[in-house]
């Protein structure tokens, strides 16, 4: 059955896919931005001009709206997560939340992260933080996202579905520049410095983060499930298979762990894995990394070219 659906952001990357995605199945959409970014959907959505950091005007842009679903692709703090509360408690269906896997670097170490490894109502809430600081958005975003879930799970006033996303490859509008550092080191023959050879991380591909999204919207689960490809990768192991796929000889280091991400943007001193078991018992098949890697390394090759 179609329905009313609203996506807060969805103008880049998997958001953009997202989109494609319910509006071939036949659901009435809407996007809520700064309008900043162009989309290529036409008439075929309506479009809320608004940021989504300012209560008083989100509450203007959806006083009177009602929604089967909402997906919130925008909710990086506390602060945005008790908008989204006061703006939309008693209005949808169905709140669906966009995480991530770096939430479980709060958490204590597993081979394999399950989503009770992350003690959500344990965790502290920090409403005076500068959390809106641009200078402060790439090291407040881990704690960003864990206290905005927080907030949303002692609350309790919206419908809420929670998906912790592994790290996203691939795709034409991949903006962060993760996996293109990899790409561009093999092709410049230079030399990876790792921490820890067999601390594997978990990643999908954009088009199934957008596939997994769209089929956690229509479904009636609560709280939080973990989404990501089998075939989790370590750096060391990502670098290798990219060396494999352009015939390059790959170049690495071990050196002293550091802070995560430092070394290169997926080395990490222990591993970052998700356990999807919840997702596969609620119906959902996850792909292989192998399927899809290989083709997402050439996009990026090609682009270095």
């Amino acid at each position: 059955m179609p329905k009313n659906i609203l996506v807060i952001g969805g103008t880049r990357y998997f958001g953009k896919l997202l989109v494609q995605r319910l509006l071939r199945a036949g659901h009435s959409v809407t996007i809520a931005t700064r309008g900043y970014a162009p989309d290529p959907f036409g008439k075929r959505i309506a479009r809320i001009r608004v940021d989504r950091r300012n209560e008083h005007a989100m509450r203007n842009a959806f006083r009177d709206a009602r929604f089967d679903v909402v997906y919130d692709q925008m909710c990086y703090s506390p602060l945005d997560a008790a908008i989204s509360v006061r703006v939309f408690a008693g209005k949808v269906g169905r709140y669906v939340m966009t995480s991530t896997i770096d939430a479980y670097r709060e958490a204590a170490p597993r081979e394999a992260f399950r989503e009770s490894d992350l003690p959500v109502l344990a965790q502290p809430i920090d409403t005076t933080y500068p959390w809106h600081d641009p200078a402060r958005a790439i090291e407040s975003y881990v704690a960003g996202k864990v206290q905005a879930e927080a907030y949303l799970v002692r609350d309790g006033s919206l419908p809420l579905a929670t998906v912790r996303l592994a790290h996203v490859l691939g795709g034409p509008e991949d903006f962060t520049g993760r996996l293109a550092h990899y790409v561009d080191l093999v092709r410049m023959k230079g030399t990876l410095r790792y921490a820890d050879a067999a601390a594997r991380v978990s990643f999908m591909e954009a088009q199934e983060a957008a596939d997994f999204l769209a089929w956690a919207g229509m479904q009636d689960f609560r709280g939080p499930v973990n989404a990501a490809s089998d075939g989790a990768l370590s750096a060391c192991e990502l670098h290798a298979r990219i060396a494999d796929v352009l015939d390059e000889t790959p170049r690495s280091l071990k050196v002293a762990a550091q802070a995560p991400g430092l070394l290169s943007p997926f080395d990490f001193a222990t591993p970052l894995v998700l356990d999807t078991a919840r997702a596969k018992a609620l119906g959902y098949r996850f792909g292989h990394s192998k399927e899809w890697l290989e083709d997402v390394i050439r996009h990026h090759d090609l682009a270095f070219i």
